[in-house]
């Protein structure tokens, strides 16, 4: 890669009644540092259906980046997730914080089914458990706006051959789990720590590693 070219990352602002985002801090706390030469330019997204991709392309467009990375959070995972593919499905279990709920409506109208992940998400998994981190390939984003940014991200990069991109999920904060007991966590400078890690592997890697990431159904 031309180390010499930026990096993307993205968080979403809080959601669901939390008052913090762990993407959202994820991602700020990367603003300004390079991996390998290439300085991260980071971005927020509302957690909306209306304008998060709208936004997120402009953040492209302006930085004209080498790789992105788009973060969110997730109850339920309990280390960072790399997502394999973004399906073209609305089906928001509750509002966004625009107030909107979608059932079964496509991200792109006349879209493909779904994307994948162009980032070597096995490889970056490898070098995140070589360092104690948590991680898991996911088969599925979801049906909220983590999907939704996730496919609009790729959507987006389908004709723009030389920028690779992908998804994360992260677990929640440990301070979100008075709100959320029992729920997994980790705290924020091992996740930002971990990102690090996942983005400076993709950045050394094109061929993905050829080993299991699948699940029984």
């Amino acid at each position: 890669m031309n180390s010499t070219l930026p990096i993307l990352v993205s968080g979403f602002e809080p959601f669901g009644g939390d008052e913090v985002n762990p993407s959202a801090d994820i991602a700020l706390a990367l603003h300004g540092a390079q991996i390998l030469g290439a300085p991260i330019h980071s971005c927020i997204l509302p957690c909306t259906f209306s304008n998060s991709i709208e936004l997120l392309h402009h953040a492209i467009d302006s930085v004209h980046p080498q790789l992105v990375l788009c973060l969110g959070q997730s109850s339920g995972r309990i280390g960072l997730s790399l997502e394999r593919v973004a399906i073209n499905v609305i089906d928001a279990r509750i509002a966004d914080n625009a107030g909107a709920q979608p059932i079964d409506q496509p991200v792109m109208p006349n879209g493909p089914a779904a994307y994948f992940s162009t980032l070597p998400i096995k490889a970056m998994a490898a070098e995140l458990r070589a360092c104690g981190v948590p991680v898991s390939i996911s088969q599925s984003a979801g049906t909220f706006v983590c999907n939704h940014v996730f496919y609009g991200l790729m959507h987006r990069l389908a004709t723009h051959f030389q920028t690779r991109g992908g998804f994360m999920h992260v677990p929640m904060l440990p301070q979100q789990t008075a709100r959320h007991p029992g729920e997994a966590c980790l705290p924020l400078d091992t996740m930002v720590a971990g990102v690090r890690v996942a983005i400076e592997r993709a950045m050394r890697t094109q061929l993905d590693l050829n080993e299991t990431g699948g699940e029984f159904a």
